[in-house]
């Protein structure tokens, strides 16, 4: 490849002295939330949370112990019963004020969320407005549950099948999307009749917290319980712990592997969401500013912190130089800043000091390599945990950015030949989580799609989501759907009762 190093030069645009995202008094309840309302944890010990532009500390939060989990499922399994006996109708009826609470308190949440994760307030809104529309969908997906017709199977014998809730469930979520990750998970459990306990990464929890705040008079108590602490303590009790039915996780494949395991002695059900390495395949007929401006958005959307990023992108060879040209032109224009800089700031810092160092390390042993920058390539001078969005170029395919999941404002251009090739160096990766082909070929499209090893392939999109969709993936990127009717049934069991009714 030919393209030469773009000179723009990325500077963070900051908030004006004295603007504050979030007063003393939008920060949710300290303590627990166990069995309906918040109370002390069993441990004095606290945890910081950090405001990732300016590395200050916001807000304390309980660091919880293996006591709290048993507290907390206790009263989930106390109130697992009444909540699975209420017909679909009365708990869609729930579900749906739960949707508006949520939205009525909007502007609220898009700012907590904001100052705790430093999200641009374009990516923020988009979370509490999908969160909104998670509820409302499995308000109506509750009413709507399908199985086999009861019929005559085998002669002079009914057979029934029947849904059930699985009972009290364990929830993980991740410090990228925390709020939304939420709903994905408490909403199809409730809808299916279960009850849960669910910790917030230690990182970002504010929103979590204060969902459950907002919410705690229209759920009974015990059906929704929050436990905030570190994952090797709550997250590791949650995963053994006899009474829960199923512990769903989305997160890395390290935390995967932790719950899995801790999941194994009980037997539970597990459902895992983990990480991604999406291809973004283009081949010579495709659409090269499409092309362009589609990465621009799925490659750095929440500063690239997404495990379905536009991340690794092979381009076949003939128009290689062209399109990595239009795609320096186009993340070159990205607005990096602080949330409370403007509605215009598109790219925000990374989540911690942890997570900063990690992405760091990619890009500094990138260049060790060999590999160039085309844009961007290095981190932004702080207060914050601030990274110019960057392209590389000149990737080879074995490189461990074109393997490895970054998990930054970072994408890598690789070259192929062959369609064949393509599809092989597609499906190279340990993940399997989503994928996009960009072409004008209707046939093309739809042979590619076919071929490649992922639970989502967008044809000329990335990273468009709908909830009435299934999300998932292959591989190493984890087992379970999120969104659609499938999380329904990842969420419930089914049981056939036959009746001999022959006289």
């Amino acid at each position: 490849m030919t393209v030469a190093t773009h000179t723009q030069t990325f500077e963070i645009r900051r908030a004006t002295a004295g603007t504050t995202l979030i007063s003393d008094t939008d920060l949710p309840p300290h303590g627990q939330f166990i069995d309906g309302a918040f109370r002390p944890s069993t441990s004095d010990a606290t945890l910081p949370v950090i405001d990732p532009c300016d590395e200050q500390e916001i807000a304390q939060i309980a660091n919880g112990t293996t006591d709290d989990v048993d507290a907390a499922v206790a009263a989930a399994t106390a109130a697992q019963s009444a909540w699975g006996k209420l017909t679909p109708k009365e708990r869609s009826l729930i579900l749906l004020q739960i949707a508006d609470r949520v939205e009525a308190n909007t502007e609220l949440l898009v700012r907590l969320e904001s100052a705790n994760t430093g999200k641009p307030f374009e990516v923020s809104r988009d979370d509490i407005a999908s969160t909104v529309d998670t509820f409302r969908f499995f308000a109506g997906a509750a009413r709507a549950i399908t199985s086999q017709a009861a019929a005559d199977y085998t002669e002079g014998h009914l057979s029934v099948i029947l849904r059930e809730p699985l009972g009290v469930i364990g929830v993980v979520t991740p410090w990228n999307y925390p709020l939304l990750m939420a709903a994905w998970k408490t909403a199809p459990i409730l809808a299916a009749g279960n009850t849960l306990v669910i910790k917030p990464s230690e990182q970002t929890p504010l929103t979590t917290i204060k969902f459950a705040e907002l919410v705690a008079d229209l759920l009974p108590s015990g059906v929704l319980n929050v436990v905030t602490g570190i994952g090797a303590v709550v997250g590791a009790r949650l995963s053994e712990h006899p009474g829960l039915a199923m512990i769903a996780l989305t997160g890395s494949v390290n935390s995967g592997r932790a719950v899995a395991a801790g999941a194994s002695d009980t037997l539970k059900r597990v459902h895992l969401e983990l990480g991604g390495k999406a291809p973004v395949v283009v081949f010579d007929d495709a659409d090269l500013d499409a092309v362009a401006t589609g990465i621009r958005a799925a490659g750095f959307w929440n500063s690239g912190q997404e495990c379905g990023a536009g991340c690794r992108i092979l381009v076949h060879e003939s128009v290689a130089d062209q399109l990595t040209e239009k795609l320096v032109d186009q993340v070159s224009s990205f607005v990096v800043g602080e949330p409370g800089a403007g509605d215009d700031v598109e790219i925000g810092p990374m989540v911690s000091r942890a997570h900063f160092d990690r992405v760091v390390g990619f890009l500094s042993r990138a260049e060790a390599a060999g590999i160039s920058a085309a844009v961007g390539g290095s981190a932004l001078d702080g207060p914050g945990f601030f990274i110019a969005p960057t392209v590389l170029v000149g990737v080879p395919e074995d490189a461990e950015v074109a393997r490895n999941e970054i998990f930054g404002p970072v994408v890598t251009v690789e070259t192929f030949s062959t369609e064949d090739e393509a599809i092989a160096r597609a499906n190279s990766v340990p993940y399997g989580l989503s994928a996009s082909v960009w072409t004008e070929n209707a046939r093309r499209s739809h042979d590619v799609a076919a071929r490649i090893d992922a639970g989502t392939v967008w044809v000329n999109s990335h990273l468009v989501l709908a909830t009435e969709a299934p999300w998932g993936g292959f591989k190493g990127s984890g087992y379970g759907r999120d969104l659609s009717i499938y999380a329904l049934d990842d969420y419930s069991r089914t049981k056939h009762v036959m009746h001999n009714h022959g006289r």
